[in-house]
């Protein structure tokens, strides 16, 4: 599929805003006053901006108000709600902690840790549910999202070592993601063939292509991602995602320097994933436009 900007943005700033909310709640870093303000300025900034991100793909953007209103059916919907949930249950907690340095509300935190991963989980099924890209159908898609915020959310609070086993954990469960996604498609046995209903009479294959120019399918279903290109990517992500900020978390001491560099290094190959996860995902529909 067309990595588009505005939904990898969305799929990494929301994850880690969130997955820092699950760690807020259960009381990490535990910071009151100003040191509390920044923890969920931080949480805030990066759920909101994330989700506002995402309303960039849209052609009206006014039109994001209508994906409340199909929760019983769509997981946009689900996520949606639960964000806004989310964001309003901390509201009072953050309040009680950053003013007036009370746990009063801290009951609240727990339940709100659980509705960040919700929300998380919401978004993964996004993805996960659409039988038509065979690599994002697979039940690691919403495992890893679960990860990628919960590790992301202990390097933002600040929890060193935790981050930097999860992070290990993260990035061997990213590689079997890729082995096993190199797969699916081919594993799903789809063709020409299976998608007409004509391959019981012989070999299908394209004899000219459904239209002359650029369309919308090919625009944002169809995207092709070389070989070279694509496994130069995944060591990159592996590098930044979870080579430097594991020997830095786990060999140097724990500090805000070292914390910052790790969480710079930790984003870049959370974006250089992410944009495999979209580049990388071959629609069933690009079956129609391939030639043979």
């Amino acid at each position: 599929m067309h990595p588009a900007p505005s939904v990898i943005v969305f799929t990494a700033l929301s994850g880690l805003g969130f997955g820092l909310f699950m760690w807020l709640g259960l009381g990490f870093p535990g910071f009151t006053g100003m040191a509390a303000f920044g923890s969920y300025f931080i949480a805030y900034a990066f759920s909101v901006g994330g989700l506002l991100a995402s309303t960039y793909h849209l052609a009206n953007r006014k039109n994001a108000i209508y994906s409340f209103s199909q929760w019983q059916t769509s997981w946009l919907s689900r996520e949606g709600i639960l964000a806004v949930v989310t964001l309003l249950v901390f509201a009072p907690v953050a309040i009680a902690q950053i003013f007036f340095q009370s746990d009063a509300w801290n009951w609240l935190g727990p339940i709100g840790s659980a509705l960040a991963l919700a929300t998380v989980f919401a978004t993964s099924m996004i993805y996960t549910q659409l039988k038509t890209i065979p690599r994002w159908n697979m039940p690691l898609t919403p495992v890893l999202f679960l990860l990628y915020a919960v590790a992301g959310g202990a390097l933002l609070a600040m929890q060193a070592k935790v981050a930097g086993v999860l992070i290990l954990i993260l990035v061997a469960l990213q590689w079997a993601a890729w082995m096993m996604g190199d797969r699916r498609f081919a594993d799903t046995g789809t063709t020409k063939g299976t998608a007409t209903g004509l391959d019981r009479i012989g070999t299908v294959t394209t004899f000219e292509s459904a239209h002359t120019a650029r369309n919308y399918i090919l625009d944002e279903m169809v995207h092709i991602v070389g070989r070279k290109h694509s496994e130069k990517l995944r060591m990159i992500s592996t590098i930044f995602l979870g080579v430097i900020p594991v020997l830095m978390l786990l060999l140097l001491p724990a500090n805000m320097f070292v914390a910052i560099l790790a969480l710079v290094s930790h984003l870049v190959g959370v974006f250089a994933s992410r944009w495999l996860f979209f580049a990388e995902a071959e629609h069933v529909v690009g079956t129609y436009y391939a030639r043979g």
